[in-house]
């Protein structure tokens, strides 16, 4: 069986979670109505998330994912995040998106963070759906403005940020992580 990016430090022992072993199957037939989108329960759903970060991760060279240092967020995302939701399929999570309310360019906005999505779950709009929650919220909170930091190796993440609107700024931050991210910057106005 083939695992995602090491989730490090090195040394822990790695299972295989549900998510992950799910990725190795053919998709099922997943009928909409059968997704359900909800707040994030710190309880349960952090070993799932940790789990899609890591499959999502496992497509890309050198991209790893260390929870104890890096992303403590994913083990308790309510309090790490202001809104962070979930797509659950018969209690695995398959989706993610989250957001930080703050100014952007001086102005009052939201930050869009954390967008995976299951392969399984992929090119069939949940992307779209996703995005619109944060965009729904920052409207609802009279926030005009939002913003995202994105991986310079997901090509694919970059290309629907710009089918949904958002225009790369030409800025490039370093994050001086394990993996060597440099992240492009997006934004949208509402």
């Amino acid at each position: 069986m083939t695992l995602p990016a090491p989730i490090l430090p090195p040394g822990r022992v790695l299972q295989p979670s549900p998510v992950q072993v799910l990725a190795e199957r053919p998709a099922p037939p997943i009928a909409a109505e059968e997704l359900g989108i909800r707040m994030v329960d710190d309880l349960r759903d952090p070993p799932g998330i940790v789990a899609l970060v890591g499959l999502c991760f496992s497509d890309y060279p050198d991209c790893f994912l260390d929870v104890d240092r890096e992303e403590r967020g994913l083990l308790a995302p309510s309090r790490s995040y202001d809104r962070f939701w979930v797509v659950a399929w018969h209690d695995r999570i398959l989706g993610t998106i989250a957001l930080g309310e703050h100014d952007v360019d001086d102005e009052p906005g939201v930050e869009l963070k954390k967008l995976y999505l299951h392969p399984w779950l992929r090119g069939r709009g949940m992307g779209r759906r996703l995005c619109a929650l944060v965009e729904d919220h920052a409207r609802s909170s009279g926030r005009k403005l939002i913003e995202l930091w994105t991986d310079t190796r997901f090509e694919t993440a970059h290309a629907v940020y710009s089918h949904l609107g958002y225009q790369r700024t030409g800025e490039i931050r370093p994050l001086h992580d394990l993996s060597a991210t440099e992240e492009y910057r997006f934004l949208k106005r509402l």
